[in-house]
């Protein structure tokens, strides 16, 4: 008998921390549950309580200042043993089980008590809803009812709690992985970049210095070898940038006068002829991280300036805002991004092949712009008809 009492304590304390409710602060919901449980059933007193190794803890008690008891003395204890069912027990002072129990011949004077086991989802009774009073009593079967549907009220309020907490051990497991991916490709590219860079020179020294003396066949090998090395560069520099995109954010946010910001952006353009950037701003400051939304707009006008196919590159950039956000539009004069691709352009080494352009990109730039517009606490999109440009709309939280 004592191995299996042992055995139910047992599981009994591990389900408990699997919902992780002991010892946590008063929550308004079940405080509300012992308060609708004291005027339904007419009692002076309230509790809900769990049964730990050694006592008894409320978490909530509505009537009442103590938190916990012995569970030695605990009415709850053999509440439990009905598992399903009301237990009650009219008149303490009469009750064999009860008559020399301290909270019935001390100062609680408990006299009624009635109480409804909480049950877990596996069957392990883990406390009581309990209602308490300190005269003789019996309960309607309206008020019995009323009390059980409470008490499964309490094991709702316990499963989304377990659910809760399973789903943030999830994020945080998922961020730690991503993290640690994060960092792979960073410390993988960077270690890759340094010997290509070796092979784009080697090559480069090789095809000037030697040409005289080269066959067209190894000088054709050597293009190869340039222009591959060329490609993975860019797919590294990109690799490298993704994973930087955690750094930009580290900077705190700060009031920036849209002016400055407007000029600082078009500095990088002043002396591209074939580029034409505009920029119009509804809100004279901005109080945002100017690091990273800086590299969001410089990636994406640099985006439709690698694809655009007319003679000049035409850019609009309109920021306007509401009390909660700030709204972007980038707007350009290019081919426009083909519809079935136009919701898979932000996933990473997604790439579009464009019929003018002989590079398609590596498919990290706008992953990169969606990585850092969501860590400022919005979201971004593209609307865009082939041959009629596309316009790139997003917004951050203020």
């Amino acid at each position: 008998m004592t191995d299996q009492k042992d055995e139910a304590s047992q599981q009994r304390e591990e389900e408990l921390k699997m919902y992780s409710i002991l010892d946590t602060l008063p929550e308004e919901d079940y405080d509300n549950i012992t308060r609708i449980a004291s005027e339904i059933c007419e009692t002076k007193i309230s509790l809900i309580s769990f049964l730990d190794t050694n006592r008894q803890w409320f978490k909530s008690h509505h009537g009442t200042e103590i938190e916990e008891t012995p569970i030695e003395h605990s009415f709850c204890r053999h509440a439990i043993k009905n598992k399903d069912d009301l237990y009650i027990v009219p008149d303490a002072r009469i009750d064999e089980k009860f008559k020399d129990n301290p909270f019935v011949t001390g100062d609680s004077n408990i006299v009624f008590y009635a109480g409804v086991p909480l049950t877990s989802e596996n069957g392990t009774p883990l406390g009581t809803l309990c209602v308490i009073d300190e005269k003789p009593k019996e309960l309607t079967k309206s008020q019995t009812s009323s009390l059980k549907a409470l008490a499964n009220q309490v094991i709702n309020l316990l499963k989304l709690r377990k659910n809760k907490t399973q789903l943030e051990e999830s994020v945080r497991s998922l961020e730690l992985k991503n993290e640690e991916l994060e960092q792979f490709a960073y410390v993988a590219a960077h270690d890759i970049k340094s010997p290509l860079n070796n092979i784009l020179s080697l090559s480069s020294m090789i095809s000037s210095s030697k040409s005289n003396s080269l066959d067209d066949e190894t000088k054709e090998m050597i293009g190869y070898i340039e222009e591959s090395s060329g490609k993975l560069k860019k797919l590294v520099d990109g690799l490298l940038e993704y994973s930087k995109a955690d750094n930009y954010l580290k900077t705190e946010r700060e009031t920036i006068k849209a002016v400055d910001f407007k000029n600082d952006i078009l500095s990088f353009y002043l002396d591209d002829d074939q580029s034409k950037v505009t920029f119009n701003c509804e809100p004279d400051n901005l109080f945002t991280n100017k690091v990273a939304l800086q590299q969001i707009l410089l990636n994406l006008i640099g985006n439709s300036i690698k694809y655009n196919d007319k003679e000049q590159t035409k850019i609009n950039i309109t920021i306007t805002e509401d009390p909660k956000h700030y709204y972007f539009d980038v707007s350009d004069n290019g081919p426009g991004i083909p519809k079935d691709h136009q919701k898979k352009i932000f996933d990473i080494f997604h790439r579009v092949k464009m019929d003018h352009e002989d590079d398609s990109g590596h498919g990290i730039g706008l992953a990169t712009v969606k990585k850092l517009v969501t860590s400022l606490g919005g979201e971004i999109e593209v609307h865009s008809k082939e041959g009629e440009g596309a316009t790139f709309k997003f917004y951050i939280s203020k």
